[in-house]
């Protein structure tokens, strides 16, 4: 059956504003993302070893509520501990409790991905499981799944490619700031990082909010001289900005972000699935994109993650092709249709300068045929989520 397959000639959008977000790895928002996403991967694969396939799960409704500390120059304890809810439906193992999996899984991500954060310290942590198991359709629909698996909802998923110039800086900034390298010659430059581009015509300004760690900063004064180094390192590597770093530091007040663990979520700060990065680990509001969140929802035929990530990974490869400039991947599913037969898959493409008539349709064919391909191996995906060979929220 040939597929719904639309690839279209669009205009090179030159916006004069541009906005670009990525909220880091220690970021409330981004932590939820991961624990989810992480235990969704966990499932996924003891469900291989109890079932010999995946089943049905969707643990992608998970909530950190900040906690509360008080934070002083050197150091600080906790008032109030963090309190991270997991929730979802899957399910049943057969050989170990689902919500203990959940919590040994967070723990295990959170001690990867924090430094400071003591996970086993019910004075900083605690944890609750809300995952229960599923509705009753959808775990029928999964069980009917024998070749290509069925959508489990009418949704759509968005991609794009290549980034632009903006979108590389603000993914390379927080990448910088967060890489090993960096934390051992700025351990106090905490995991918490927010990094916000706007390009208003040949302007890019950027601004960096950083929470900083108190027991590696001794004084107001040594804050400052870290503050200026760090900004210093940013504009070395990525010339040519405007930037502000910790831009609501009042020094005079002396009022600095400053916390103990290097986690926002620490003084207040919630996190919620789906409020974070978009799959491709960029929020773009001057890009078209779903609303949908990936993190935590099965990787097998829950449309909302396969369409979204599978998106992103088209518009890759279309824009490999030489002569695209741009490509817009927007695919459509309908519940309970094969997930390779979405009822849309539209491109819009856009091309380089200097192309003739023949050489667009040439383009337009080949990225046709992109999708088609792609669409025929989507199954695939399954396995690279889990391997975490493509991206879903980081």
């Amino acid at each position: 059956m040939q597929r719904n397959i639309f690839v279209t000639e669009a205009e090179i959008k030159n916006e004069e504003v541009e906005l670009v977000e990525r909220k880091g790895i220690g970021h409330p928002d981004t932590l939820t993302d991961g624990i989810m996403e992480e235990i969704s991967c966990e499932l996924s694969k003891e469900y291989i070893k109890d079932y010999g396939c995946i089943v049905h799960h969707n643990v992608d409704k998970g909530l950190i509520c900040g906690g509360s500390t008080e934070v002083s120059f050197g150091g600080g304890k906790f008032i109030k501990p963090i309190e991270i809810i997991l929730a979802g439906r899957a399910i049943d193992l057969k050989k170990r409790n689902v919500g203990e999996l959940a919590i040994e899984t967070a723990k295990k991500f959170l001690k990867e991905k924090t430094r400071y954060l003591d996970v086993d310290d019910a004075g900083q942590l605690i944890f609750q499981t809300k995952i229960a198991r599923g509705s009753a359709d959808l775990v029928e629909l999964f069980g009917r799944i024998k070749g290509i698996p069925l959508a489990n909802d009418t949704s759509f998923g968005i991609g794009f490619a290549p980034f632009t110039k903006l979108e590389k800086t603000v993914m390379g900034i927080e990448k910088f700031l967060n890489s090993a390298e960096f934390k051992r010659r700025y351990p106090a430059v905490g995991e918490d990082i927010k990094v916000m581009g706007m390009k208003e015509k040949k302007n890019t300004r950027i601004t960096v909010a950083m929470a900083m760690v108190s027991r590696h900063v001794s004084s107001l004064a040594e804050y400052k001289e870290i503050i200026e180094k760090v900004r210093g390192e940013i504009l070395k590597k990525f010339p040519g900005i405007e930037l502000y770093v910790n831009a609501a530091d009042d020094y005079q007040k002396n009022s600095v972000y400053i916390t103990l663990t290097g986690l926002s979520a620490e003084m207040g700060d919630d996190g919620s699935v789906g409020r974070g990065n978009r799959a491709n680990g960029l929020i773009t509001p001057s890009r078209p994109m779903t609303l949908e969140a990936t993190a935590g929802k099965n990787p097998v035929n829950h449309v909302g993650k396969i369409y979204t990530v599978g998106a992103f990974e088209i518009a890759k490869e279309i824009a490999k092709l030489d002569g695209v400039a741009n490509a817009d991947v927007y695919l459509l599913s309908q519940i309970g249709n094969p997930i390779d037969q979405p009822k849309s898959a539209s491109v819009d493409l856009a091309f380089k300068t200097n192309l003739n008539g023949d050489e667009k349709q040439k383009l337009l064919k080949e990225a046709w045929g992109i999708v088609d391909s792609q669409l025929g191996s989507i199954t695939e995906l399954t396995n690279k989520i889990i391997e975490k060979k493509v991206g879903v929220y980081y």
